[in-house]
């Protein structure tokens, strides 16, 4: 900005930002009236695919392949990325003939991407080619061209890639979703991909969470509250509630550090000496082994409580879930909302097999 005397006013900042984002959202608008049969063949090719779909690029179309390629992977479609160059110094043996190749390319004759295609023939791998020239050396030998079309760059001289690598990206996006609905991909899945992450883990069933029982205060029914107190304790930072168990060891109710300090504002110290049945909460909110952990923190937050007590099918106790435990994630949850499951009864049916090019050729 060295040629600037004086910053321009904000509204012609917001001005100019709204000037990019409105020609990229025409360019998407117009790349979802173009999506056709050659989508479904891609998609075809993709879903059939015994090995990897190995996505490659260079310059702004590699970074967004990097990209594509993490997003299938995450979504259940085992994927690489291969940059052009390095293929030809030794990386060309993490290819097989049971592969598909993604090829990003806005001209379709960048030299490093054209070089790489016969060496991928040569492999016996199918490959798609995602560019804006129809007429290009890498159109004309793909088996699947999804033509983004001719479009301008959101940048004001038109040179730097911008709606081009932002209709790359979508269309990529758009191909792993699609197989990932195809393919049954559920969000018991997403959580196996993403086992570290906010998102996994409140896809995770609460079990894998939850504190144990031998991690948790647990004592009978016809014990005193006293005894209780005294006797009942684990080794490390305790919970803020006890599982009081009937004579069978099932679940009879949930006696909370709340609830002692009930019995001490209200001066009731002779229930101190009482079972602690009689002072117990009765039926307490439960959830089952398999409930999902963003589930139970919902359930945490609408019924304002700060223990949720895990049970199997018989109603015995396999552990506790903390509020302290999983506060990070209660956090989470409120700025954003989880994914959307997959519909596995979704069937799609696709019009025509589009190996039949190759297998004819």
């Amino acid at each position: 900005m060295s040629g600037m005397s004086t910053a321009p006013a904000a509204e012609a900042l917001l001005a100019w930002a709204r000037a990019v984002l409105e020609r990229e959202r025409s360019a998407l608008a117009g790349l979802e009236q173009r999506l056709d049969h050659r989508f479904v063949a891609a998609v075809e090719l993709c879903h059939k695919c015994s090995g990897h779909v190995v996505v490659s690029g260079v310059g702004k179309a590699g970074l967004v392949g990097r990209k594509i390629s993490a997003t299938l992977s995450s979504l259940g479609t085992p994927s690489h990325f291969l940059h052009p160059a390095e293929a030809f110094h030794g990386d060309l043996g993490a290819v097989r003939a049971d592969d598909v190749a993604l090829v990003l390319s806005f001209s379709g004759n960048t030299d490093e991407v054209v070089r790489l295609l016969p060496a991928l023939r040569q492999r016996g791998v199918a490959q798609i080619a995602i560019t804006g020239n129809a007429h290009s050396l890498l159109a004309r030998q793909a088996d699947v061209v999804l033509d983004i079309g001719r479009v301008e760059e959101a940048e004001r001289f038109g040179l730097a890639p911008t709606t081009s690598t932002t209709l790359m990206l979508a269309l990529g996006d758009a191909l792993a979703v699609v197989l990932a609905r195809l393919a049954g991909f559920q969000a018991e899945d997403f959580a196996r991909n993403h086992p570290g992450g906010t998102l996994g883990r409140r896809l995770a069933n609460v079990e894998h969470v939850m504190r144990p029982l031998d991690q948790c205060r647990c004592a009978p029914a016809e014990m005193t509250v006293r005894e209780v107190m005294v006797h009942v304790s684990r080794p490390g930072r305790r919970t803020g509630a006890i599982l009081i168990t009937d004579t069978q060891g099932r679940l009879a109710g949930l006696f909370t550090d709340s609830d002692l300090a009930r019995l001490l504002e209200q001066r009731q110290d002779s229930a101190l000496d009482r079972p602690i049945r009689e002072v117990m909460t009765l039926s307490p909110v439960t959830v089952p082994a398999g409930t999902r952990l963003g589930d139970a923190i919902g359930i945490l937050a609408a019924r304002r409580i700060s223990e949720l007590p895990v049970v199997d099918g018989n109603g015995y106790p396999l552990g506790l879930i903390d509020i302290t435990d999983v506060l990070d994630l209660a956090v989470a949850g409120e700025e954003q909302e989880s994914p959307n499951e997959p519909s596995s009864s979704e069937q799609i049916t696709l019009p025509f097999d589009p190996l039949a090019r190759r297998e004819s050729a």
